[in-house]
């Protein structure tokens, strides 16, 4: 990052995104907050690298990485990454926002991941795909625990060679003291119970060409992904995403011949609906003129239905919304 000008806050907001948290709102429980800490002004919380995290990488060259293969087309599911999502395309987009509600997803081996996102999408899904993506996951080879913790990606390069989650390379450049990103969330959504979601926004700020995260139903800002590290997603002026995807994604390695057991959202197909199915509500994207609109024309796409599915609605509070996930192995998905 030599040679650029870091960048406070953006220069332009969503017009209609609301005001900003203040400096002392909670914007997402983490564990490490109950113990009191802070950090001093001008600083920012890390999540520190362990040793134990660089053994169980299955590459310490590619540690913090995607693997190559996560970048397979949507109607493609070869290479073991599975998916139960929806999406608009077909024009230009300036950023996404959706509250998605957080649940302790059950992950059956260390290679196999589980996650809820937002991903904005630029180039093919070739060599020359940009993304920027944020939300929530259970990665047992990152982490070294099942704890659904907050997560940034980022690549140019369809996860070839560029990119990484969180803060493991040069990239995004956090500008919050009070969130740290890889961290756990808490407290968790319960089956039958209470839920909890947390609200991101990402968007282009207009006149820097920054792409920003925003934490929180009240908004606090967390960072940014420079419009350097791009070439489509980091064109000046009109250089938008050409399709914003939201939902989950799981990692199926077929465990001795059958399909995994890792669970998608909470676990639970979305037939069984608020409290029990995962959910995305209020799903809006960010037009040509810096204001959010509902997600108007949201597809809804599910790999293996049977394994992982979706299905949504509209109207109300939640605005455009779905359900998504499910259990993985079952009498429908062997």
């Amino acid at each position: 990052m030599l040679g650029v000008r870091l960048q406070d806050e953006p220069a332009a907001r969503p017009g209609n995104a609301g005001a900003l948290a203040d400096d002392e709102e909670e914007v997402l429980p983490q564990t490490w907050r109950s113990s009191g800490e802070w950090c001093p002004k001008g600083t920012i919380p890390v999540r520190r690298t362990l040793e134990g995290d660089l053994l169980r990488a299955s590459s310490v060259r590619r540690f913090g990485m995607k693997p190559r293969s996560a970048a397979a087309r949507r109607d493609s599911t070869s290479n073991g990454h599975e998916h139960a999502v929806g999406y608009v395309s077909g024009g230009q987009f300036y950023g996404a926002k959706a509250s998605l509600n957080v649940w302790p997803a059950q992950v059956s081996s260390p290679a196999e991941f589980s996650l809820s996102q937002i991903w904005v999408i630029s180039g093919s899904f070739g060599n020359d795909l940009n993304t920027i993506e944020a939300g929530w996951q259970v990665s047992p080879e990152l982490y070294g625990d099942n704890s659904p913790r907050f997560f940034t990606y980022w690549t140019n390069d369809a996860y070839q060679e560029t990119g990484c989650y969180n803060l493991h390379c040069a990239g995004f450049v956090q500008t919050n003291g009070r969130v740290v990103i890889g961290a756990a969330i808490t407290p968790v959504s319960a089956y039958g119970g209470r839920q909890f979601d947390i609200t991101l926004m990402i968007w282009k700020d207009p006149k820097k060409g920054n792409w920003w995260l925003q934490l929180g139903p009240s908004g606090a800002l967390v960072g940014y992904w420079p419009s350097s590290l791009f070439t489509h997603l980091g064109a000046r002026g009109r250089g938008g995403a050409d399709m914003v995807q939201f939902g989950g994604e799981a990692v199926n390695t077929r465990p001795s011949g059958s399909h995994t057991p890792t669970q998608m959202g909470s676990g639970r197909f979305p037939g069984e609906g608020y409290g029990r199915a995962a959910y995305f509500r209020n799903v809006q994207v960010v037009d040509w003129d810096n204001n959010l609109i509902p997600a108007a024309g949201l597809r809804l796409l599910a790999d293996h239905p049977g394994c992982y599915d979706i299905a949504g609605g509209q109207g109300g509070a939640w605005g455009s919304y779905f359900y998504y996930g499910g259990p993985g192995r079952n009498v429908r998905c062997p």
